[in-house]
């Protein structure tokens, strides 16, 4: 309770309500581009969508969709974790405890950016091998029930599992991954990166399935990461979303058709 309160005295700083307001923005500008992307397409006619050749414009257009849409769908379950970080760093009187938090911050986003470039190498692939339509969605249904069995499996696996754990304990994970100094926060974001990327990965390639730039699809996996994370009993709604991936996955691949899907 001690600790709670603390961390909740931590909020009202002045120096975690500018880091509180900064974290807002980048989530709100993100999100303020994803809405506009998804429009512009959503607006776009069937017979206006055609593939279009992967140059390396092209395929940096596509990372930046790609890096922005997880900043936007990732940022609101990190707060968190970062305002304990700039607490913690600041209860302790470490120099340079802004710099610190915005190190933690860049060292949890260039995770993630990674995360985009493969994303971004397997949209290509998919479009490669005929499995994405022009609208960014599967149009294959073994394939859509493939990705949503798969995905639901990973929901039960103990690597899921873990990553959600230190997901989940922001406190936790500051006691066992501390490290001090500058360069110590910049490690600190890159590893609870990585947790996020082991706890939040197979949710992400079921946009492959919905529709990447579908904002339907980006809102309802948003909304399943921010409740595993942040809701008491996550660990039993990550289990109960991947039995109804694999439910769905099944009907898909034996049961015919379902709509919004294909």
């Amino acid at each position: 309770m001690a600790n709670r309160s603390g961390a909740l005295s931590g909020l009202m700083s002045r120096g975690s309500l500018v880091t509180l307001v900064g974290l807002l923005a980048i989530a709100g500008l993100s999100w303020l581009y994803v809405v506009g992307l998804a429009a512009d397409m959503a607006a776009m006619s069937p017979g206006m969508m055609t593939f279009k050749a992967w140059t390396p414009a092209y395929f940096a257009l596509m990372l930046v969709m790609w890096g922005v849409m997880m900043v936007a769908m990732m940022m609101p379950s990190a707060a968190p974790m970062i305002l304990l970080y700039r607490q913690v760093a600041r209860k302790n009187h470490l120099a340079g405890a802004m710099l610190g938090t915005a190190l933690f911050t860049s060292g949890y986003l260039l995770i993630w950016l990674l995360f985009s470039l493969t994303a971004t190498a397997l949209q290509w692939l998919l479009e490669q091998w005929a499995l994405l339509s022009p609208q960014m969605r599967s149009q294959n249904q073994v394939f859509s029930g493939a990705v949503l069995i798969a995905a639901g499996i990973y929901q039960f696996s103990s690597l899921k599992q873990a990553c959600l754990r230190r997901c989940r304990g922001p406190l936790v994970f500051i006691t066992r991954y501390w490290r001090s100094g500058l360069r110590g926060a910049f490690e600190m974001g890159l590893r609870h990166g990585a947790y996020c990327v082991g706890c939040c990965a197979a949710l992400m390639v079921l946009l492959f399935v919905g529709g990447i730039m579908d904002l339907v699809v980006i809102a309802a996996i948003a909304g399943v990461v921010l409740l595993e994370k942040l809701m008491p009993g996550g660990e039993w709604l990550a289990r109960v979303v991947g039995a109804l991936a694999i439910g769905l996955g099944v009907v898909l691949i034996l049961g015919g058709p379902v709509s919004g899907f294909h």
